[in-house]
């Protein structure tokens, strides 16, 4: 294993769709996204549907914030936009041996357009991009997330690529809450050995009045509308964006418990907010247990809450000073730092400088800094195998 020293748990790969189209099967060639040249310079992508996106946060770094204009990107010029050898330089200029690399899969409404999207991009990301310094450009692989039996099949072949993960996006059933299928793709996940990663958070909402956030036992009856959502209740001390709701979905549901081996990182979501979280999804679930077995049929858990969170769930933060503060009430060896290159809430190229005050302003140990931007990291992306 390489010798690191420092490792982003967190940096994106952006660029042009072209450059992976050619591996997409000839009869969706002509519905894949295409760049285009936009009026004010910048350059756009149109997809199947006729939405131009373009610009946003994704291309900060590079432009620092007087000199930033999130309706300009320009695929050329852009930092985090060019090729492995540029990609490289650009982790040495930050201080970074190596860098865990996320994008989002295609929204397309047609599932087979989206599965061939996705094989065509972990298969570029893979042969042509990290294939450059695989020991340095740790790729995550896209899943579809149109059904259980698609994303373990697109899982293999991400194994069988050597991406060093997978990214969930949705529950792998295609639903905003936990399904007994979805058990199938996560134990397929221990079996080959290949780490889940969620970015923030998956893309559901919560629901609507009389919507309960999983699917309960049992349905209640003689009521005009259904009593409190235990799980939206008890993920409320968080807040979406971060991830609280599925892992607390996924908490309530049993999953630890059928899949005790099962570890998921939620990256980029700052760690400040998870101690209160803890605290307050005990609490909740303490008064209102009783009741919930009784009229939802939810079994009452072997464990705290908390604690199930605590063993199973880990977090990525980037710039996050109370973070540092109450990391002990989070769990140090659960942290891993990133530096969500080239994204806007990026400190490159001085994140180092950045995450050294911070440490030493909460008193950060040499061994628990060592866990939080290397170890933690090689545990999880089994990098030491």
């Amino acid at each position: 294993m390489r010798d690191y020293k420092v490792i982003s748990a967190d940096s994106h790969w952006e660029t042009r769709p072209e450059v992976w189209a050619s591996r997409v099967p000839e009869k969706f060639r002509d519905r894949l996204p295409k760049t285009i040249k936009l009026p004010n310079g910048g350059d756009g992508v149109i997809d199947d549907g006729g939405r131009v996106t373009y610009g946003g946060t994704a291309h900060y770094c590079g432009h620092g914030p007087e000199g930033f204009d999130p309706t300009i990107l320009k695929y050329d010029s852009e930092a985090g936009y060019g090729g492995p050898e540029q990609r490289l330089k650009e982790q040495d200029i930050d201080g970074v041996d190596a860098e865990i690399l996320f994008r989002f899969t295609p929204r397309d409404k047609d599932g087979d357009l989206v599965r061939a999207m996705v094989r065509a991009e972990n298969e570029w990301l893979a042969e042509e991009f990290c294939s450059f310094a695989p020991d340095r450009l740790l790729g995550v692989g896209l899943l579809p997330n149109r059904g259980v039996d698609g994303d373990i099949a697109e899982m293999e072949n991400c194994k069988k690529l050597g991406l060093r993960a997978v990214h969930l996006t949705r529950y792998p059933s295609g639903e905003s809450y936990p399904t007994p299928d979805d058990d199938r793709f996560f134990a397929a996940a221990l079996d080959i050995d290949m780490p889940v990663c969620v970015h923030t958070q998956m893309a559901i909402k919560r629901g609507e009045r009389g919507e309960f956030m999983i699917k309960y036992p049992k349905e209640p009856e003689g009521y005009d509308r259904p009593p409190i959502d235990i799980v939206d209740r008890m993920s409320r001390y968080g807040t979406t964006h971060c991830g609280c709701l599925e892992v607390t979905q996924m908490v309530m549901t049993g999953l630890f418990d059928r899949l005790p081996d099962l570890k998921i990182y939620w990256a980029e979501n700052q760690c400040g907010w998870i101690p209160i979280f803890l605290e307050q999804m005990d609490m909740i679930y303490e008064a209102n247990r009783v009741w919930v077995e009784r009229i939802l049929g939810l079994p009452h858990l072997r464990r705290k809450p908390s604690e199930y969170v605590k063993e199973h769930a880990y977090w990525g933060f980037f710039d996050d000073p109370i973070g540092m503060r109450l990391r002990h009430d989070i769990g140090v060896d659960h942290l891993l730092w990133g530096s969500d290159f080239p994204h806007e809430v990026s400190r490159w190229p001085n994140s180092m400088e950045v995450m050294d005050e911070q440490f030493a302003t909460a008193g950060v140990t040499a061994g628990e800094k060592q866990k939080m931007m290397v170890d933690n990291a090689v545990k999880f992306l089994h990098l030491d195998r």
